[in-house]
């Protein structure tokens, strides 16, 4: 690991805390010098009575990898921190300032969603590290809707922009370069498969219309329920058998693979597929289905003309499920595969254009 004096660009930390892990990275300008994807298993987080109690934890976790990596804090000069759910914006980099703060503190208390601990934690660490500043880039809350796109059913309630647009991004951004095209140039379908999922309809530069990947819309996931029969939810809900937050983990934490198989791990479940579990290939079979299925509205969304589509996040990686995606949207449009996330790079890209000179951070109002 070179020192602070060899460094020819500025040293950046990107940190992103998602529900089962906490991703962060260092870079030297554009050359990432360290990455670490810290995994956390159902058990290790049901320690803590709600997400806001893993504050120290997962800080003292990202200190603890930095320390291992010979990295002294007080070398970086930015942080980067994947956004939280705030208030709707449009997309771009934030300074952290006192009112971002505090809608991220009430947005843990409300959503208990680990990507709100991100800015909390960069502008923590900030603060005890000269000449270093925090940022959030990208949050989940990018809100870029058709006004159509957020009519429910009923006026009581509407359809919210939370998903994974940091990565959303990202990703068609680099599907665009890598056929020397522009991200504003394209139809894309983007399906982010992780701990939660989220499949976005790109046009033209602009995702506009998504699935609610917080609370409970779409495919299920390793932890989240996705849509239920709302018939059947709402006398569960007055059923005097569960209580408000007991309802609110079924939807985001304990729903899903979780709630089915009792893990939140989709390797362990295609490990007891390999065994011969009828019952894991049945529920991970019906993911990949719901997954499919959501992919194939997004394809109307875009009246039928889709460029790509692109299958990211963790779960990307298992080749038996994007296979079996792809043999039910293949007729749709092409299909890329990004595994993984390339929110790391992006974070960091983000944090360099603003030290450059290149883009300008916005203020959070």
């Amino acid at each position: 690991m070179r020192g602070a004096n060899a460094m020819s660009e500025p040293r950046i930390l990107a940190i992103n805390p998602g529900s089962t892990s906490t991703k962060i990275a260092v870079y030297d300008g554009e050359k990432v010098l360290f990455e670490k994807n810290i995994g956390h298993s159902t058990a290790e987080l049901s320690a803590f009575k709600d997400m806001a109690d893993q504050f120290h934890f997962r800080k003292d976790i990202i200190l603890q990898e930095l320390r291992s990596a010979d990295i002294e804090p007080s070398t970086i000069a930015v942080i980067v921190a994947r956004g939280g759910l705030l208030k709707p914006v449009p997309s771009g980099v934030y300074s952290i300032n006192e009112l971002l703060l505090n809608d991220l503190r009430e947005g843990i208390r409300i959503s208990q969603h680990a990507s709100n601990l991100a800015g909390l934690i960069a502008f923590d660490l900030a603060g005890e590290l000269p000449q270093t500043t925090a940022y959030v880039a990208d949050p989940p809350v990018v809100d870029e809707l058709d006004e159509v796109a957020r009519i429910t059913g009923h006026p009581l309630f509407v359809r919210k922009s939370r998903f994974h647009a940091l990565n959303q991004k990202a990703v068609a951004r680099k599907y665009a370069r890598s056929i020397h095209r522009t991200y504003e140039e394209l139809n894309l379908i983007v399906a982010h498969m992780g701990g939660g999922t989220s499949i976005g309809a790109h046009r033209k530069g602009l995702i506009i219309d998504v699935n609610d990947a917080l609370d409970g819309e779409g495919p299920f996931t390793p932890e989240r329920s996705g849509t239920l029969p709302a018939g059947d939810l709402a006398r569960l809900c007055y059923s005097d058998q569960y209580t408000y937050d007991e309802v609110r983990k079924m939807l985001t934490g304990k729903g899903g693979l979780t709630a089915y198989l009792g893990t939140n791990d989709a390797r362990e479940v295609e490990r007891r597929i390999a065994a011969g579990d009828q019952q894991a290939r049945l529920i991970m079979d019906a993911m990949i289905y719901q997954v499919s299925k959501e992919i194939g509205a997004m394809f109307t969304v875009l009246k039928g003309d889709a460029d790509a589509i692109i299958l990211t996040g963790g779960i990307a990686h298992n080749a038996r499920i994007t296979d079996a995606i792809i043999e039910r949207v293949r007729k749709l449009a092409p299909v890329i595969i990004y595994p993984g996330e390339d929110e790391m790079e992006a974070l960091a890209l983000n944090g360099l254009l603003v030290l450059r000179g290149e883009i300008r951070a916005k203020e959070y109002r």
